[in-house]
């Protein structure tokens, strides 16, 4: 079932602020409550193709921006539904990866996480593909960022057991 208004009807950037908005609580759950992260990512035993942790902030913020207007665009087209739903659940995983990963030291249980979110991820651009090409190719980058993600994360689980 999907949840929509006629295209004329909704209230185009009040939508697309409310997706940044998602974006941006995804963004705030991973960083507010786990301070020190930069430190605790240097201090861990890494592989020697891992990004210095300075990298992070402006990649995820690229990355965020795309999400944020990727979800707008199949929103816009489509309105709420089972893409959009997936979307969100990926999202939520997205968010709870670093306090799992940092803040509570649970990097095996931060490795499942990821591999659940890259798998989620790759059904949203399967989903959007159909509903709004440009909404998937959007996340392509963020698929692919998160691809090296779980490797780094496994490597440094495995490094650090």
């Amino acid at each position: 079932m999907t949840l929509s208004l006629p295209h004329h009807h909704r209230p185009q950037w009040i939508g697309l602020a409310g997706f940044g908005a998602a974006a941006a609580a995804a963004a705030l759950i991973g960083g507010l409550g786990v301070a020190g992260t930069a430190s605790e990512y240097n201090a861990l035993a890494q592989p020697s193709w891992a990004p210095p942790s300075w990298l992070f902030g402006p990649v995820w913020t690229v990355l965020y921006c795309c999400i944020a207007v990727s979800g707008w665009l199949v929103w816009r087209r489509s309105g709420w539904n089972t893409a959009l739903t997936v979307y969100a659940v990926q999202l939520v995983l997205n968010a709870i990866w670093t306090p799992l990963f940092f803040g509570a030291g649970l990097r095996g249980l931060a490795l499942a996480d990821i591999v659940a979110l890259w798998a989620l991820i790759g059904v949203t651009v399967a989903l959007f593909w159909r509903q709004s090409r440009p909404a998937a190719v959007l996340l392509l980058p963020y698929w692919a960022w998160v691809t090296f993600a779980t490797a780094l994360n496994a490597s440094v689980w495995w490094l650090n057991r």
